[in-house]
């Protein structure tokens, strides 16, 4: 995995295993890794990866069975789901749209471009 500078990285990685979630690699009720499993995979320390499976404890989207580790929550996906659209309607989307007015790009431009990334996705996750 590829760390960014512009966020925290136990962030970045909550956001891995988010998008676990959401694209249902890792099912609802179903075990994930394990804290040192999965800092092994991304190579970072074991602390930072028990810091976010913390906070997506604190979230609902995991949860802990005591000996046995960290479950996905049965509806985290809706909540991760609705989580991330309100924080890209408020945060992502008005920049997107700044950049857009700014260059001089309609919606319609965009079609497109965004059913090509669709296409092109749906052939990756096969």
């Amino acid at each position: 995995m590829d760390f960014n500078n512009t966020q925290a990285i136990y962030l970045q990685i909550a956001d891995y295993v988010s998008d676990q979630i959401l694209m249902k690699k890792w099912l609802p009720d179903e075990k994930i890794p394990s804290v040192r499993e999965l800092a092994m995979s991304l190579e970072v320390n074991p602390n930072t990866v028990m810091r976010s499976y913390e906070y997506l404890q604190n979230q609902n989207i995991i949860y802990t069975k005591r000996g046995m580790g960290y479950f996905v929550n049965n509806d985290a996906a809706e909540l991760l789901n609705k989580l991330k659209k309100e924080q890209f309607l408020s945060e992502e989307l008005p920049i997107f749209f700044h950049k857009m007015y700014i260059m001089g790009i309609e919606l319609s431009d965009l079609n497109t471009a965004f059913e090509k990334f669709k296409q092109h996705n749906k052939e990756i996750t096969k």
